[in-house]
This record gives structure tokens, sequence and C-alpha cells, in this order.
């Protein structure tokens, strides 16, 4: 593996050769959760160090942290209160510095998560800001008086009706100079104003501190809502009530008006003259196809990939995440089929299942029970085998599933907590029920410890961990899983050494087959090599598919997560539960890849 960058910036421009992260995979550390090394129970940057034999014989390409920057730890490190510095639950910058080295040194490159949306309230900029009206970085946030007519801190004399994501109104008094400020997520992260030049410039400063550091790029969270519609004479809109009270905010903040101006000027201020070896990714909530063209056009120059949601939000029932429904396969297939094409000629995105906001994916979509393996190495195989830059979100490729937590005392999550408060608040539903509604939709989820070994904490930490080990980490561990060839963890091995091998996975055609099979996810690859044949069961019952693409009695096996070789009969495929098989045509093919 090399850190020479390749000279096109770009997937596909003409003369050029695709841009290195084309054939990339990212795993992302949640370092919270992924080792302790000093026996607090959090884990730390010293203890990334112990962990990166894991990840060079996993064979990932980029290493994305959320932060580590300073932080209060409101949202577990998503508030920040110092850009340049490390938080010392996590080490320090020496520390950092240690492990970007070492990354390095294995031919990893780093990822740093830029939160610039919002702040934390403690953070020396908004400090000055809420010192007084008259302060010269009032305007670096959203401060607006209450309401006309209304006296501050009446219910509704908030300056608009907008929701925040975890506290109720986006808007937030401040007693001494009797003003709100906005803040779209908790109360103690309040939004930059991105209006402001000053506010943008300290920014993209901070962004180049970072890349002399030698950091290898970022994951740009919530970038999408850095622009609100402004009207003319600075004032911001109500949004249509949606529960009673508040308003949805969205058409006021989500791909605003000036979202484009402002990520061009980042890339030009920012990125110019060292483009090419970095990696630029957006997490863009709500964005539809056509803005994530836009997004990741290579000739606009803003970012190379997305971060999309609707596949994550298709099977949310009208309560969101806390209200998960049955998984309508038909409906995920079209979702990715629709990104598939519509970044094909220009644009790129991201593929996932799971990261730190999202529950365990084979607890989601598969069976975490009688066959974890299987329905965990499917979905990997299912995902891995599109076009776009793979993530690996740690403990996915152990195959890692919810907590299953009994008890509410149990979560730790800001949004978790807000949603049960507020539901008993109200009387909504039973202790019983929030258990069941979390268990299945809570962020912590993703964020329970690495599952290490079969030792009482998982071998995360000597200490008390900062949230409950699952329960089930005696047998499903890293540990057990290195020593079984079969596992999960050396399926993922083998999907991410197929896509550094064969173009075809990092730049064919994608065409589904089968669109309306209710439980069979099959597409091929096409363009650049042999045909690729892929096909997944999303049930725990045999299904049936026709071969597509390829010629079934002589097509190769390249990747498959049964023993033995599949079913195939007169150009019918019959799946065993949740089998999936990668078939290439034999012409030209690479050895099996079992």
């Amino acid at each position: 593996m090399s850190l020479d960058p390749q000279t096109a910036s770009a997937h596909s421009t003409a003369g050029d050769p695709p841009a290195w992260w084309t054939g990339a995979v990212v795993y992302q550390i949640y370092p919270r959760s992924f080792q302790d090394s000093d026996g607090d129970g959090i884990g730390d940057l010293r203890g990334v160090l112990q962990r990166i034999d894991h990840l060079v014989e996993l064979g990932v390409d980029v290493v994305w942290f959320s932060p580590i920057y300073r932080s209060p730890q409101d949202d577990n490190g998503y508030d920040i209160s110092d850009y340049c510095d490390v938080d010392p639950l996590f080490g320090t910058l020496a520390d950092l510095d240690e492990v970007i080295a070492a990354l390095h040194g294995r031919g990893i490159r780093v990822v740093m998560d830029l939160v610039v949306n919002h702040t934390s309230d403690e953070h020396p900029w908004f400090v000055e800001s809420r010192s007084s009206k008259d302060s010269p970085r009032r305007d670096w946030y959203w401060w607006r008086p209450p309401r006309e007519g209304m006296v501050a801190g009446e219910p509704g004399a908030e300056p608009t009706n907008w929701a925040s994501a975890f506290s109720g109104p986006a808007w937030e008094l401040d007693e001494a100079t009797g003003e709100y400020f906005l803040h779209l997520f908790s109360r103690k992260q309040p939004d930059l104003n991105w209006e402001n030049p000053d506010v943008r410039a300290a920014v993209y400063d901070m962004m180049r501190w970072w890349l002399d550091r030698g950091v290898d790029g970022f994951r740009m969270d919530v970038i999408n809502l850095i622009s609100k519609a402004v009207g003319a004479d600075g004032s911001l809109a109500d949004g249509e009530v949606v529960d009673g009270r508040f308003g949805d905010s969205r058409l006021q903040t989500v791909n605003g008006p000036r979202l484009h101006e402002f990520l061009q000027e980042m890339h030009r201020e920012v990125f110019e003259g060292r483009r090419e070896a970095l990696l630029l990714v957006g997490e863009t909530p709500g964005a539809t196809v056509e803005d994530g063209r836009l997004f990741t056009d290579p000739a606009r120059r803003e970012l190379d990939m997305v971060f999309t949601f609707e596949h994550v939000h298709i099977d949310h029932g009208p309560g969101g995440r806390f209200d998960l429904r049955r998984l309508d396969l038909r409906e995920l297939k079209a979702t990715m089929a629709r990104w598939q094409h519509g970044l094909f000629d220009a644009g790129w995105n991201s593929l996932y299942w799971e990261n730190h906001d999202q529950p365990r994916s084979v607890s989601r979509f598969g069976d975490d029970g009688a066959y974890r393996r299987e329905s965990a190495t499917m979905l990997a195989t299912v995902l891995h085998l599109h076009r776009g830059t793979p993530y690996v979100y740690q403990g996915e490729e152990l195959g890692m599933t919810n907590a299953h937590f009994r008890e509410l005392s149990d979560y730790r999550d800001i949004e978790s907590l807000r949603y049960a408060a507020e539901s008993r608040a109200h009387g909504r539903l039973t202790d019983e029920q929030l258990v069941a509604a979390l268990g299945s939709g809570s962020r912590d989820n993703a964020r329970t410890p690495v599952q290490w070994d079969g030792s009482p904490a998982a071998g995360f930490t000597t200490g008390e961990p900062w949230i409950g080990v699952n329960p089930n980490h005696a047998m499903v561990n890293a540990e057990a899983e290195r020593g079984d060839p079969a596992s999960v963890f050396h399926h993922y091995r083998r999907l991410i050494a197929l896509r550094h091998e064969d173009p075809v996975v990092r730049l064919g055609d994608f065409a589904l087959v089968a669109p309306g099979h209710p439980h069979v996810y099959a597409f091929t690859r096409s363009g650049g090599g042999p045909t690729l044949f892929v096909a997944g069961s999303f049930s725990g019952d045999p299904q049936e598919i026709e071969v597509e693409g390829v010629a079934p009695e002589s097509a190769e096996l390249v990747v498959g997560n049964y023993d033995d070789a599949p079913d195939i009969a007169d150009g019918v495929l019959r799946l065993r539960p949740w089998e999936a098989v990668v078939l290439r045509e034999s012409h030209g093919a690479v050895p099996d890849q079992r």
C-alpha cells in the first residue's frame, strides 16, 4: 500500500487515472470506544497504537477519527471547545502525532472529523460572542431578539419556531443580554454564522493548520447545514408546524442558498496546491441525488464524496430512529440504485451501513442470532460490491450486534436520553416500550466498546468501561474471529482485497437484477474487465433468482459466505439463508477469494 498521490483529483477525468480513493476502504474509529490504554474506561490515542496491526491485517487504506478535540463532551465530542488541541480524555497532541506517524508508516491515511456547523458554548469564540451585544464576535453566531411584541423567556418568544435535534426549541435564551442564540443540535452546540467572512477565515485557518500537521483530509459533519436562508433584512422564517408547536426548519437550514459558494471558497482557500493526496467527505443529511452530483462533480471543486441518508432512513416509521419498521428490500434496492446511476458520470458516494450514529446493521437488517455470521457477511458483500468508497465502522468487521440493553440507565447518548425523558414526561411510552425503542434505534448500539477478546471488559479496558460492554463479547470478539477462516473478519479482508485488485469493483457499471424480488438483492458490475454477478439473500428462508450477466455453468465463484459452492442449476441460483455470492465470467478470472 502506498501513500503516493495520483495525479487525478477526480474519479474520472479524461486522460487521467482514477483518484486513489476510488479503490480505497475507510475505517471509522470512535475513539471513546476503540481501545483504552490507561484503565480509565475511555478509549484513547495510545490505545489506537495498540491496535494498528488489526487495521493493517484488515487491509484498510484510511482511518477516520470521530472528534478527539477538546470538548465538554455534551455530545461525545461533537461539541468542540478548541479545534487545535486534543481532549485530555484521549491524550495529547504529541500522542496524535505519534498515531498519525504510525498509521502513515503502515500505509494508512488519516482523516479527521471536521465539525464547523457549530462549536461548543465553551469555545472561546462563543464565550466572547455572548459577553455583550457589542462584542466583536457577536456576529460569529446567530443571535436574535425575542419575537416582536413578546418578552424574552415567554413560551413562543423564540425568534423562530424551529426545533433542535436534541433539546426542544432551537433557540436558547441568554439571560445576560436578553437575546437568543441558535442551536440546531444541543443547546451547548451554538451554530456558527457562516455569513460572516471572519468566521470562514478562522475555520479555513484551522483546517490548514491540521493539514500542515499531517492530516490527509476531513469528514465534514453536517456540512450542508452551514448556509441558512436569511432574508434581506437578516430575518429567519418560521417552518411548517409539524407537532403542534415546533416547526420544520429544513427549508431554511438544509442546502442553503450560499452552501456551494462556501464549499468552493473552502476548496480554494484550503485545498488548492495539495488537493490530489487528500480526501474530502461531506455528511449531507437531506441531500438528494441531484444535490450529490453538485457536491461531488469534480469540475465544481467542492467535495470528493458525500454521506447520504436515504438508505438508512428507509426503515424509519413516523417516530424516526426509535420507530424502526421491517425493511422493504425493494425500497432499499431502488434507493441504492438511484444513487449508483445518478452519480455514475459526475460524482461519488460513500458506502455504509453503520457509523457512530446508526444501530448495528446485522441487528437492523440481518439476523443477529442463529445467522449472525451469514447475515453480517451477506450485508458486507452487497455493500462492498457497489460503486463508491466503502466505510467500515469499528466492530462491524467482527459482526458486532446491537447492545440489547435491558435498563434505561444503561444508555449514555444525549439523543436517547432526551427521547426517553420527553416520552416519560408526556406519557407516550412505558419504560418497557422505551427499552424496546432504544434497543433497536439508539446510537449507543454502535458505541459499546470494541470486543477484542472474551475477557470481562472484552479486552477494551482494565477498568470500568464508560458504557456497558455487549454481553455477547464472550463469543463475538476479534480474537475468536481472527482464528476462524470463515469468520466475518476474514470475509471483510477478502472483500477489501477484491476492491484493491479488481477494476470492475472500483469503477464498473451497476445494473440491478430482479428489482422486484422481495428478498434477494442482486446486481451486475461490468466494464473494464469480466462481469460480476452479485446476489445476497435478505432472508432466513431459501430463495431463488436467475443468474444474469455471466454464464452460470462456467462462472468462477469469487466470494461466498458458505463453505461449499453455491447451488446453481438451469441458470437459477438457489440461495440458502442469508447467503451471499459473487460470480465472475470465467475468462480472465482471478483466483477464488473464498
